[in-house]
């Protein structure tokens, strides 16, 4: 098994595997880690890709791999959890280490692992997240058009009025009402309130929420409230907030922005750290396939141009 190639590339999702193509087509070599897990796990279908809209996620994955790997030599996938990554400043090379012990050096690192999503402290989000509370309304929502009611749970990224009804302007056109939850803030209701103008089908609802239960049709959710009532929307908009996977961004003292993802420059990606790149959920606000695909593309080819550049002896244009 070779233990070096081009570039090693920690994640093999959408954005993972279409870095490694990339670098294919240049003729690049690459190793993609993948460790099986990945945040669309608890989605039944995956939309926005067209010729693949309404597939399980593990057969587009699976698809996407089986096409690549059949078309091009240059690329390995291993069945494997990455622990550790470091750069040695002198060789620039990195080495990343698994749950094993063993070890793989590259000229550079594509980080494509995605994020962990960090749920709100409500009972039952987590069982919920992914089956009825969406974080992108292009993605999920459509399957429930048309319910007589849907919430937007304005807590966390979304506990600012103008956030709140970016998203609640969304759901009115998916739901024929809109209940927006502040979670007991007064404050946020009546900002809210305040942009709602003279046509909008919302409403905003203060009551703190107990508990969340996925109906058992599994398309609908009920929301238990600290005050004893209760109430089912056909589905909940909520945007969590999240963290990159694994502990790679610390290891290699990555810059972060203000949220939490990698800072990740344009126009491919380069992190804080020359040769590292990201792609996908880690690097960018849009947290979904078609920008997975996008970003794993241009880190794809940054990492390519800067080898092609190195074995010519000359300097990179792009850093």
């Amino acid at each position: 098994m070779a233990d070096a190639a081009d570039v090693l590339i920690i994640g093999a999702g959408p954005a993972g595997l279409t870095a490694a193509l990339a670098l294919a087509r240049q003729q690049q070599s690459s190793i993609v880690f993948d460790e099986g897990t990945y945040r669309n796990d608890a989605a039944d279908h995956m939309h926005l890709i067209p010729g693949f809209d309404g597939t399980k996620p593990l057969e587009y994955r699976e698809a996407a791999r089986s096409n690549i790997l059949s078309n091009y030599d240059q690329i390995n996938v291993l069945q494997t959890r990455i622990s550790d990554a470091k750069k040695d400043d002198s060789s620039g090379i990195f080495t990343l280490t698994d749950v094993a012990g063993k070890t793989w050096n590259g000229r550079k690192l594509i980080l494509a692992n995605g994020v962990e999503d960090i749920f709100p402290p409500i009972e039952g989000y987590a069982e919920c997240w992914g089956k009825a509370i969406f974080h992108c309304l292009f993605c999920k929502g459509y399957e429930q058009r048309d319910c007589s009611s849907a919430g937007v749970l304005a807590i966390g990224g979304l506990s600012k009025a103008p956030m709140a009804l970016h998203v609640a302007r969304q759901v009115t056109t998916l739901s024929k009402t809109v209940n927006i939850y502040t979670n007991g803030s007064e404050d946020l209701a009546k900002d809210i309130a305040a942009g709602f103008g003279t046509v909008a089908p919302m409403k905003v609802d203060t009551r703190k929420i107990q508990r969340m239960t996925l109906q058992a049709d599994g398309a609908r959710i009920h929301l238990q409230f600290e005050d004893g009532s209760s109430t089912t929307e056909g589905f909940l908009a909520h945007t969590p907030a999240t963290k990159p996977r694994g502990p790679f961004a610390t290891q290699l003292g990555l810059a972060l922005r203000p949220n939490g993802d990698i800072e990740a420059g344009p126009p491919f990606h380069q992190t804080s750290i020359k040769g590292a790149y990201a792609a996908g959920d880690s690097c960018g606000m849009m947290k979904n396939i078609p920008h997975a695909i996008f970003s794993g593309s241009l880190a794809g080819m940054g990492a390519s141009q800067q080898i092609v550049a190195e074995n010519l002896g000359q300097t990179s244009l792009f850093g």
